[in-house]
């Protein structure tokens, strides 16, 4: 199987053809989108797209890790990280892209 990245330029050009804006104006507002939920995410607050899914900010505690191969234990710091919950709909839509 193939894999092809998608980026901000093809999400821009699909605005450009979808929506018919220019596409200097479909470029501008896929940044200002992105813009929009990463300062959300940086607030701590949660970025819920319907039918696709929800992304939100955790704090994970400071802990004790191991080198797997030494066994020599490290301290990891305590951290802020981003999760993705897909909603049921995307799931269902992956999955059954899968059986084609």
């Amino acid at each position: 199987m193939m894999s092809k990245t998608l980026t901000r330029m093809d999400l821009s050009e699909s605005v450009f053809r979808e929506v018919g804006l220019s596409r200097n104006e479909s470029a501008q507002l896929v940044e200002s989108v992105l813009q929009h939920m990463s300062d959300a995410l940086v607030k701590g607050e949660t970025v819920k797209i319907s039918s696709f899914g929800t992304f939100s900010v955790r704090s994970k505690s400071a802990r004790v890790g191991r080198n797997p191969k030494t066994g020599d234990e490290a301290p990891i710091p305590a951290r802020r990280v981003m999760t993705f919950r897909p909603s049921h709909l995307m799931k269902d839509r992956v999955a059954d892209g899968n059986k084609s």
